[in-house]
């Protein structure tokens, strides 16, 4: 990818994430502490629950390079998993990155609260040039962020060098089937500003490129528009609550984006699952 378009890429994720009415709604609708797609065990179930299982059903997956881990979390959001990483699952360190500096300032006063300022580290930064040394790390995390890089391949071979031999890649992101219609999935696209989203056979062929092999999965198609229907009707109901909050225009825009998330994962063209590699 040309260093222009990148850079790009980084700005238009940056200031969305950094506006008022971005951060007002993943904070107060989406969970707050964990803003990824949950595992839902009942169509009413609230979304921080949901989302707060997909936590603990990563941690399981992290295998033996999980323990007592120094971890990188990539696009660490208000770093709900980063504190659960070292409060609940032994995590001796947590290094998150995260683009957004609204959120990394949030991300750091909750850290404080929880006296754990000193086992989470906050950095600004984006997560295919992570500001880190080579083979820094036993876990590299990421939930639901790597879609939002137009070079993912760039992002993999990225997460491969500050991987330790033996560690291990975790990540969930929204995948795009073999069958998508481009012209059905035009308007997510252009709501994130993007030209497609990955796959799995993608995902499969650029970790092998940077010499990753492939580690335990779970395909859960059936998550996406669970979670992202749970959120729009989330956002309606408390619509009058967002006044003053969150603009008209942006919840607008929200409702009918959601919507198209929705008709994607149930019409079999979106998918959604976490994906491990390890890197040997």
């Amino acid at each position: 990818m040309k260093t222009d378009t990148r850079a790009e890429d980084v700005a238009v994720a940056e200031d969305y994430y950094d506006s008022d009415d971005a951060d007002r709604f993943y904070f107060n609708i989406w969970g707050g502490e964990d803003i990824h797609i949950g595992l839902y065990e009942s169509s009413d179930e609230a979304i921080a629950t949901a989302s707060r299982r997909t936590v603990e059903t990563m941690t399981k997956m992290m295998g033996p390079a999980g323990k007592a881990a120094r971890i990188a979390d990539l696009g660490a959001g208000y770093g709900g998993s980063a504190r659960y990483l070292v409060r609940e699952a032994g995590a001796r360190e947590v290094v998150c990155v995260n683009i957004s500096e609204t959120q990394n300032r949030i991300n750091r006063e909750k850290n404080e609260a929880a006296g754990l300022s000193d086992r989470i580290d906050v950095l600004h930064g984006s997560f295919d040039d992570v500001p880190a040394r080579d083979e820094a790390f036993d876990i590299v995390w990421s939930q639901d962020s790597f879609l939002h890089g137009a070079d993912r391949e760039r992002i993999i071979v990225e997460c491969e060098r500050i991987l330790k031999p033996g560690g291990r890649l975790i990540f969930t992101d929204i995948l795009q089937t073999a069958n998508a219609p481009a012209d059905k999935l035009q308007p997510i696209f252009d709501r994130i500003h993007l030209s497609s989203l990955g796959s799995i056979d993608f995902y499969d062929q650029a970790a092998s490129g940077a010499g990753l092999v492939p580690g335990p999965r779970k395909e859960l198609a059936e998550m996406l528009p669970a979670h992202y229907g749970r959120v729009r009707e989330e956002l309606i109901s408390r619509r009058e609550e967002l006044k003053g909050l969150v603009s008209d225009d942006y919840a607008d825009r929200m409702i009918e984006g959601l919507g198209a998330w929705v008709d994607g994962g149930k019409s079999g063209w979106l998918s959604w699952g976490i994906l491990t590699y390890d890197k040997p």
